[in-house]
């Protein structure tokens, strides 16, 4: 991926954990490739804790550094990736101080990038200021989640980002999209004459996205309990790999028609009625237990957490999707902290043989499934059935594997770094469009709203396990369990 696309890339929250774990990482592994980031390109990191460019370099090498290369660090990359790197002393709440931005960058090349690595609470007055001061002209803005707490408040926040950004200007990231196996799950679809036939709901049986972590809440004891599972990874990253496991095939990949299809889906989810959301979902929240041998807390002792808080840190759904592809087709969707490994995989069972002269084995569930992990390992497995080696026709499951770190020996590219380089040369296909976000919400908001009501208590699990019993049980009404163990 060649540009000569020049750029000036300014990333506010310059000092906070999204930049020093994923952003200035991701701008160095592209650096360092060569050819990524044109040499006239410049990153100008805003903060207010920091005194002046020396400074903040020190805190770069002290902090940013043992995030980058596994491999180890090429000094002479990371030296001149350093001269990248510029510093401005703002104070986000005082728009003079935009002034001093300004003049900053008013020398620098290129088109102007707005990383906005802060608190949703600051995405407007930010993007206000930046307007006072012109700054908005022929710029890009990214935006991280959490963007809103609900509808209305996602509304509030893209009416008024829009009234300063074009849409077309906006980037709203979801670096689940970056991921290399959601890439190859377009390119398993739609370049290859194999698969597309059987995606569908005559080949179909179920499909599992799973998204769970060993980590409780860290230090996010206060955002995380006036969030929760739901919003923050549900209306967001599920719902998105939902679409992209269900979308049509787009007549082209450019932005607007790969976006497309995704609403399509979105708007095709089947609207779930209050009398049904105690059947098809299930909200949890951990207790203490015990991970990788070490005991942890319960969520209820965290700090930052209200006493007798009732936010939930699981949460299981069946989805449906209205349309000729998928009807009836069940879609299970599983997120939580504390779980019994870290994992990311979507898994489509696809549906046993009609009829079996080889014995009960090949009518088995599960038998044929692809399982696409997006975390820790990167690898799209097919499975199927075989004849074991010896007398008698005994059937055992095998797969095909593709690994991406044997596959292809140059290493992969981490989701932000592919991402950011969409951002300064121009790309938006892998970024939500306002209408889908809005798509995602409208379906969210009666499940929030009902459980807001109802006052119910999220179901208790303990840490280390994978959840409350009540998510198995309402796959083990269709005939099928949670894909846990996959080596």
């Amino acid at each position: 991926m060649q540009t000569d696309s020049s750029f000036t890339f300014v990333l506010f929250g310059g000092t906070g954990d999204l930049s020093m774990r994923k952003i200035l990482p991701a701008l160095f592994e592209a650096h360092r490739a060569g050819g990524m980031l044109a040499d006239s390109g410049k990153i100008v990191a805003v903060a207010r804790h920091v005194a002046d460019r020396s400074e903040y370099l020190q805190w770069v090498n002290e902090h940013v550094k043992p995030h980058v290369s596994k491999n180890g660090v090429d000094e002479a990359a990371w030296a001149s990736f350093l001269t990248r790197i510029e510093f401005a002393k703002i104070d986000l709440g005082n728009p003079d101080d935009f002034v001093l931005l300004r003049d900053a960058v008013k020398d620098l090349p290129g088109i102007r990038v707005f990383y906005l690595a802060t608190g949703p609470s600051l995405f407007v007055p930010i993007c206000r200021a930046l307007a006072s001061v012109g700054l908005n002209e022929n710029a890009r803005i990214v935006l991280e989640k959490p963007l809103g707490y609900d509808l209305k408040s996602s509304n509030a926040i893209n009416d008024a980002v829009g009234e300063i950004f074009a849409e077309e200007q906006i980037y709203r990231i979801d670096h689940y999209l970056g991921k290399e196996p959601v890439q190859n799950l377009l390119a398993l679809r739609f370049g290859n004459a194999l698969f597309e036939p059987l995606w569908r709901r005559e080949w179909v049986e179920s499909i599992q996205i799973t998204i769970a972590e060993e980590l409780g809440v860290e230090a996010r004891g206060d955002f995380y309990d006036n969030t929760g599972a739901l919003r923050d990874m549900v209306q967001n990253h599920l719902l998105q790999l939902l679409s992209i496991v269900a979308m049509e095939p787009p007549h082209s990949m450019d932005s607007d028609s790969v976006r497309d299809e995704k609403l399509r889906v979105l708007r095709a989810l089947k609207p779930i009625s209050p009398l049904d959301i105690g059947k098809v979902a299930v909200r949890g929240q951990y207790h203490s237990g015990v991970i990788r041998g070490n005991a942890v807390p319960a969520y209820a002792t965290e700090p930052g957490v209200k006493q007798n808080s009732t936010t939930e840190t699981f949460v299981a759904l069946k989805v449906e999707i209205e349309n000729w592809r998928w009807a009836g087709v069940p879609f299970f969707l599983r997120t939580g902290k504390r779980l019994a490994d870290r994992v990311a995989e979507i898994v489509v069972n696809f549906r046993p043989v009609p009829h079996s002269a080889l014995g009960a084995s090949a009518l088995r569930a599960g038998a044929n499934r692809l399982v696409i992990r997006l975390q820790p390992n990167e690898t799209i497995r097919l499975y199927c059935l075989a004849k074991q080696p010896g007398e008698g026709m005994n059937l055992a499951s095998v797969h095909l594997d593709l690994a991406f770190d044997q596959f292809f020996r140059e290493g992969q590219m981490e989701a932000y770094q592919r991402l950011l380089l969409d951002v300064i040369n121009g790309r938006l296909a892998l970024f939500v469009r306002r209408d889908e976000q809005e798509a995602a919400w409208r379906w969210v908001e009666p499940i929030l709203n009902e459980w807001k009501a109802s006052n119910k208590p999220p179901k208790p699990y303990a840490s280390g396990t994978w959840g409350p019993a009540a998510a198995s049980a309402m796959l083990a009404q269709h005939g099928t369990c949670w894909l846990e163990e996959e080596n």
